[in-house]
């Protein structure tokens, strides 16, 4: 397949990118700087421009793009640009389809599982509605931008995360701070995180390019594991301890009130039913599993 991928040098991007190349597809890369060869092309989706002739023959637009959400304190002019660089790459992805005549066949365009809100209680499937917060209402707006696509196109919405990652990831800080003896907890560590490892997230992405599936995903593992449980099993993994809990109200100090509470104390007890359901295989299906990979690096 012929694939193209905004925010093909981020985190998820960079690893999506790489494994579509093992696999043999061609793979072109969106950037705001000039192409550096003929697996890049420019675009500004700020100013909405891209050139539709990016897409024609292209078999699937994967859209990743958009402002980190927890490396900086949500002022009113970072909500904003959150908000902004979300929707506007969207839009800017699905205006360019429909100046084609034949638009690509897949539109995969990342949400998060942010649009349950923070503080939902019970096993959370793609049918549950979507919560409260400003997480929640961006995921409403950003997946309803990707359904502005044209008609034909199916638009995959997949709701990710936290991914588990060598590398940190979405563990942010965290786990520099397990691997030295001196992290622990979050909050009272009872709040349940929809956890993936990357391999996983990068392979169920790949999945959905190539299945029939539409509408919204929950990408994550289908072990439940709350922030207790993840902890203790990378501290485990790491053979280190793990009992310096960051209190909330720290958190709160610290983040800033809502960004701890919608991303870093949030209760998100997703269940991945439609993947289960469509028979996706997990290289790590249990906490353990994917515990014991960051921990070794990635091998």
């Amino acid at each position: 397949m012929r694939i193209v991928i905004s925010g093909a040098s981020g985190f998820i991007g960079t690893a999506l990118s790489g494994h579509l190349l093992a696999q043999g597809h061609d793979v072109v890369r969106l950037v705001r700087r000039p192409p550096a060869g003929t697996g890049e092309a420019f675009w500004d989706p700020a100013a909405g421009h891209l050139d539709e002739t990016v897409l024609d023959g292209a078999d699937a637009v994967v859209n990743l793009s958009g402002a980190g959400i927890g490396d900086r304190r949500w002022t009113k002019t970072r909500v904003r640009e959150i908000i902004d660089s979300r929707l506007r790459t969207t839009t800017t992805l699905t205006a360019a389809m429909a100046r084609l005549a034949a638009p690509p066949g897949t539109f995969l365009s990342q949400s998060a599982s942010g649009y349950y809100g923070s503080s939902r209680q019970g096993l959370l499937r793609e049918d549950a509605g979507p919560g409260k917060g400003m997480l929640a209402a961006l995921c409403v707006e950003w997946e309803a931008a990707a359904h502005t696509a044209p008609a034909g196109v199916r638009v995959v919405t997949p709701r990710t995360g936290v991914v588990l990652s060598p590398a940190g990831g979405a563990l942010g800080p965290l786990l520099p701070l397990l691997k030295l003896g001196v992290g622990g907890p979050l909050g009272n560590g009872r709040q349940y995180w929809p956890w993936i490892s990357l391999v996983d997230e990068v392979s169920a992405f790949a999945y959905l390019l190539g299945s029939s599936i539409e509408g919204p995903v929950n990408v994550c593992a289908p072990e439940s594991a709350d922030v207790n449980a993840i902890v203790a099993q990378l501290a485990a993994a790491l053979h280190r301890p793990a009992f310096l809990r960051v209190p909330a109200p720290a958190l709160r100090l610290v983040l800033g009130g809502h960004l701890a509470e919608e991303l870093v104390l949030a209760n998100q007890r997703m269940e991945p039913a439609r993947l289960m359901d469509a028979g996706f295989t997990w290289e790590h299906p249990a906490l353990a599993d994917a515990a014991r990979w960051v921990a070794s690096g990635g091998k």
